[in-house]
């Protein structure tokens, strides 16, 4: 059976619809960034999204083609993942979609090197026809952290967010944004299959003792 992300660490990607504390260890991403409203129809986001998967199922398909990866194993390619932030805005203004600073990632097997994320990236653009070559690899500590499942549309999130914060404020933690610590979704349900009031979200603040 393919190894699946989200049922062998259901502590990062199964939460509870209450905040909890967690400590995120290290882990490696296909990246790409941009800017501007992810709903604007064939857009910088949508875009980049199709990069993160033409490069994501290459490699999960590696096995099939002469490029051999040192440990390989069959997986289930892990759920899309964002980190937002708008400039000279504490927290995030859903009104104002067009000013959204994102990094679209989707997270790596650890066996993945840097050597074969290029391999990936050159393949995926020869044979998809398209350039991935935006495609970063990125790796990213987020350490200590507060999280929540967030259920319903994505503009219902502040409820969600507004239940961290008192949550944080009653235990003695303060989130700790930076230009290295960003607001963070984890999407599990796909928006083209599932009514919004259904939509599964983990949300993720990164967090320190006050």
């Amino acid at each position: 059976m393919a190894f699946d992300f989200k049922k062998e660490y259901k502590e990062f990607y199964l939460p509870k619809s209450r905040p909890q504390i967690v400590d995120v260890p290290p882990a490696n991403y296909i990246t790409v960034r941009g800017q501007g409203d992810p709903n604007a129809a064939g857009g910088a986001y949508q875009q980049a999204v199709s990069v993160l998967y033409a490069v994501a199922y290459t490699l999960k398909m590696s096995y099939k083609t002469d490029h051999k990866i040192a440990g390989f194993f069959e997986y289930v390619v892990p759920p899309l993942e964002g980190f937002w932030w708008q400039e000279n805005v504490d927290g995030v203004d859903y009104s104002r979609k067009e000013n959204f600073n994102w990094i679209s990632v989707i997270r790596l097997p650890d066996f993945v090197s840097e050597d074969d994320f290029r391999w990936a990236v050159e393949t995926a653009t020869r044979k998809k026809k398209s350039d991935c070559s935006v495609a970063e690899f990125l790796s990213v500590n987020e350490g200590l952290c507060v999280q929540i499942m967030h259920v319903g549309p994505y503009d219902d999130e502040p409820q969600s967010v507004a239940l961290l914060d008192e949550y944080l404020a009653a235990n003695g933690y303060v989130n700790d944004m930076t230009a290295e610590r960003r607001h963070h979704e984890i999407y599990l349900s796909d928006p083209r299959k599932t009514p919004p009031e259904k939509w599964k979200t983990v949300i993720r603040h990164p967090i320190k003792q006050a």
